[in-house]
């Protein structure tokens, strides 16, 4: 359900502008105030029907780990670190996911923007952002059973090639509308095969005493690079142009080349 709203969200811009000309709202307010009422509904439905209270099995015999001054769990992030210092796969995983987060929401953020300074309508946008969240979630499934068949690593190449063909057909034909539709959908299957390959190779390389919380912490540092390539794409946009932050997003891409390009594929890697 979560996947069918992504989808469906960027697309209320058209029902938003049917409940602007009533209420005289914008465009961008009528859809943010349906996408409240959305959320005020969920919010009821998961009060109201949430039963048990899943907190209610978490009974006064549950075992709680150890903590030190202040509630922390001691040494918990320098284990993780120590680990990927001598996990060079867990390393190869954390750098896939990061890249792929980079440069997914880098382009992903600007290209509406991009869309509109071309002429493009709100339906438009819409309709690209939306198949791009369906690149992105759609063949996961059929991501992870390839990963699983032919390996991790080789699932992340597919995805990094993939990146490669969306970014330079945004490089060559910024100003051709379905050409960029196209290289969204791209971006989120090179983004779908890198995250999710990327991520299921860290889970099994890392031990399970840090597994958990390294994920939480990978995960945590993901959204953080994410937001920051957002933050940092606009002005480079402003600065130069689409093609150019496309060609910045394949440089991106080049540490992560270099660090698989620099051990062999072995059938434990995966």
């Amino acid at each position: 359900m979560g996947t069918l709203g992504s989808v469906l969200g960027p697309n209320l811009g058209a029902p938003g502008e049917v409940i602007g000309a009533g209420t005289g709202l914008t465009v961008y307010a009528s859809a943010f105030l349906i996408a409240a009422v959305c959320l005020a509904i969920a919010g009821l439905i998961v009060f109201v029907w949430l039963r048990p209270d899943p907190l209610l099995f978490l009974g006064p015999g549950t075992p709680a780990l150890p903590a030190g001054p202040g509630g922390k769990q001691p040494g918990r992030i320098r284990k993780v670190i120590a680990e990927l210092r001598v996990n060079q796969r867990g390393r190869v995983a954390v750098i896939a996911v990061l890249t792929a987060q980079v440069v997914m929401v880098a382009i992903m953020t600007m290209t509406p923007v991009h869309i509109a300074h071309e002429g493009g309508s709100i339906t438009i946008i819409g309709i690209t952002i939306s198949l791009h969240i369906a690149g992105m979630y759609g063949p996961s499934p059929l991501v992870g059973m390839l990963a699983d068949r032919y390996g991790h690593r080789a699932a992340i190449v597919a995805g990094i090639g993939i990146f490669l063909a969306s970014l330079l057909i945004g490089a060559a034909k910024p100003d051709n509308t379905g050409w960029i539709i196209g290289s969204l959908i791209l971006l989120g299957i090179g983004w779908s095969f890198m995250n999710v390959a990327g991520s299921a190779l860290f889970s099994l390389v890392v031990s399970a005493e840090t597994r958990a919380s390294s994920q939480g912490r990978v995960d945590a540092l993901a959204n953080l690079c994410g937001a920051t390539a957002a933050f940092l794409s606009g002005p480079l946009l402003a600065a130069t142009s689409f093609s150019v932050l496309s060609l910045l997003a394949v440089v991106t891409l080049i540490p992560l080349i270099a660090v698989l390009a620099g051990r062999p594929l072995t059938r434990r890697t995966r």
